[in-house]
């Protein structure tokens, strides 16, 4: 990785395996190109909200939309494509990190206190029954 000059942060360019598609890609920082790899909220903002979170305080909201285990770099066309969906609506085209993913949706949901329709628990179930010794996933 390669960082912005005086940033130990901002990443001017670099190459991920990125998780969505399972595609190596190459990232390098401008207003076009920065659209190419973007911060994915895996529990989308829209679908936190529809589902609990507008009962969360202001900075409950907040620690929800920064929470490390709810932010993931992923390719921009598949997050946009992704959009406010949970997991009965959308799952990563990358099957292999669909155990993973579905384990961070959990985490998240359940650290905030936020609910799970039918049919996305439905899906999440599906999806666990492949690897039923997927753990959640905390914060290192």
């Amino acid at each position: 990785m390669g960082f912005t000059e005086g940033s130990k942060c901002k990443v001017m360019s670099g190459s991920i395996h990125e998780p969505y598609t399972g595609k190596a890609l190459e990232f390098r920082r401008g207003p076009e190109s920065s659209k190419e790899i973007q911060i994915d909220h895996v529990v989308a903002l829209g679908d936190a909200w529809q589902k609990g979170a507008q009962g969360l305080t202001p900075q409950q909201r907040q620690s929800l939309a920064n929470d490390p285990i709810n932010l993931i770099a992923a390719d921009g066309p598949a997050n946009q494509q992704k959009s406010a969906s949970d997991a009965a609506t959308w799952l990563p085209k990358n099957k292999n990190i669909r155990c993973h993913y579905v384990a961070r949706q959990i985490s998240v949901k359940a650290s905030y206190g936020l609910w799970v329709t039918q049919p996305e628990k439905d899906a999440m179930k599906r999806v666990l029954d492949s690897c039923p010794d997927q753990p959640t996933i905390t914060a290192r």
